[in-house]
C-alpha cells in the first residue's frame, strides 16, 4: 500500500467534515485499479480526538500549527523539524492538504517538501510555484458556497481519489459505544450548550427554558458538555434534565448522540458529530459564518438564527452586535416546535431557503 497524508489542522468539527475525503483517499484512484491506501492524518491537537473516530485511517499525527492554531505556537526550528522528521521517517510520498476558504495549504506544502513528499494538492488562491502539484483555484475551480465535506472532497477528487461504490459521501464514524449506563433507557433528546467561542452560543438561561419546556412537552432530555463546562450544563439541565457534564469524551459523546431522537446545539463540534452518527440537528447558527458551508451536513436540519443579522460573514469570535440578535432572538418555544418537526420527519420550508441562500 502508498501511505498517503491528508491533512486538516484545525477543531474536531472540521476533521468530523474531513472524514468523505478520508475514506476517498483510502480508496484509491480509479486509474490505478482503485489500490487502497493507508492514510496517515495529519490533525491539531484538538483535532486529534476526532480524527481517531475516523473510518480507514492507518495512523494519526498531531502537530500544533502557528498559522491555524489559536493562540498560535512559535515557530522554531525544533517545532518544525517535528512534522518534517514525522513525514520522512514515515514513508509517505503523497499528501492532500484539506483547507477552508481562508486558509493557505502553502506553508504546510513548503514543510511537506523538505520532508521529501513527492506529491501535494491543495486548494490556494495565490500561487503556489512549485509547493502544489495539483493546485485549485478557489471560485474557479468549484464553487465557494458548498458545504465544506463536499469542498473536502473535491479536493480528494482532484487529486485523483474517489469513493467507493455505494459511499454517499455523508459523514461517518467508527461504531460508538453503548452508553446506556450513561443515558438510561427510553428515547431522549440532547441538548448540547457549549460553542466553541461565544459568539456562535446561545444564552444559558434560553437552554435552561428549552430543557424546561421539552420536558414539559414530554421529552426525556439530556444535557452534554465539556470538563470546563460543568457549571453551564448544571445550569441548562436543572431539576429536570440529566446533566453529563464532564462525563463524556468524543467517542462516548458520539455514543450519546447516536441514540438520540434529536439534537439541540450550535454551530460547533457535537453538531458534526451528530451528523457523523445520522441524528437529526437543532442548529442554533450564528451567521458569522455561513450556513451553506458549516450547517451539519447530510441529516435533517432546523435552521435557528437570524441568517441576515448585522454580525453576518464576519467570523468574529466575540459578538460585534449589542444584545447578540443573531441568536438571542430566537425562543425558547422556537427550538421545542423544531424539535418536533425534527422528530415528525419534516423539516421546514425556512430552513431550507436559510441554508441555500447563505
Amino acid at each position: 500500500m502508498s501511505r498517503v497524508l491528508v491533512a486538516r489542522l484545525d477543531s474536531a468539527g472540521d476533521v468530523l467534515l474531513a472524514g468523505p475525503a478520508v475514506r476517498a483517499v483510502a480508496n484509491g484512484r480509479r486509474a490505478d485499479g482503485g489500490s487502497r491506501n493507508d492514510v496517515v492524518v495529519l490533525c491539531g491537537p484538538q483535532g486529534r480526538p476526532a480524527a481517531a473516530l475516523l473510518p480507514d485511517v492507518a495512523d494519526v499525527f498531531t502537530w500544533d500549527s502557528p498559522w491555524i492554531t489559536n493562540p498560535a505556537p512559535t515557530v522554531t526550528g525544533p517545532h518544525t523539524d517535528t512534522l518534517v522528521n514525522f513525514v520522512r521517517n514515515s514513508r509517505i510520498t503523497e499528501a492532500v492538504i484539506l483547507t477552508s476558504f481562508h486558509q493557505s495549504p502553502l506553508p504546510l506544502a513548503l514543510l511537506l517538501r523538505l520532508a521529501g513528499v513527492r506529491r501535494i494538492t491543495g486548494a490556494s488562491t495565490d500561487y503556489a510555484g512549485s509547493l502544489l502539484d495539483v493546485r485549485l483555484k478557489p471560485g474557479e475551480d468549484f464553487p465557494e458556497d458548498q458545504p465544506e465535506a463536499v469542498r473536502a472532497l473535491g479536493i480528494a477528487r482532484a487529486a485523483g481519489f474517489q469513493l467507493t461504490a455505494g459511499d454517499d459521501g455523508k459523514l461517518m464514524v467508527k461504531e460508538p459505544p453503548d452508553v446506556r449506563n450513561l443515558v438510561g433507557e427510553g428515547p431522549y433528546v440532547v441538548v448540547h450548550p457549549g460553542a466553541a467561542v461565544p459568539a456562535r452560543a446561545w444564552p444559558p438561561l434560553h437552554h435552561a427554558a428549552a430543557v424546561e419546556l421539552l420536558v414539559g412537552a414530554g421529552h426525556r432530555v439530556v444535557v452534554t458538555g465539556g470538563h470546563g463546562e460543568r457549571e453551564l450544563t448544571a445550569t441548562v439541565a436543572g431539576p429536570s434534565g440529566l446533566d453529563l457534564g464532564g462525563e463524556t469524551d468524543l467517542d462516548t459523546l458520539a455514543g450519546v448522540l447516536a441514540n438520540a431522537a434529536a439534537v439541540v446545539t450550535g454551530n460547533t463540534g457535537p453538531a458534526h458529530l451528530a451528523a457523523a452518527v445520522g441524528t437529526p440537528v437543532v442548529s442554533l447558527f450564528s451567521p458569522v459564518v455561513p450556513a451553506v458551508r458549516w450547517a451539519p451536513y447530510g441529516v435533517p436540519l432546523e435552521l435557528l438564527g437570524d441568517q441576515n443579522a448585522p454580525c453576518r460573514l464576519s467570523r468574529a469570535r466575540i459578538c460585534p452586535v449589542p444584545g447578540h440578535p443573531c441568536l438571542g432572538s430566537v425562543s425558547p418555544e422556537q427550538v421545542v416546535e423544531a424539535v418536533e418537526r425534527l422528530m415528525r420527519g419534516v423539516s421546514s420550508l425556512s430552513t431550507r431557503r436559510k441554508v441555500r441562500s447563505q
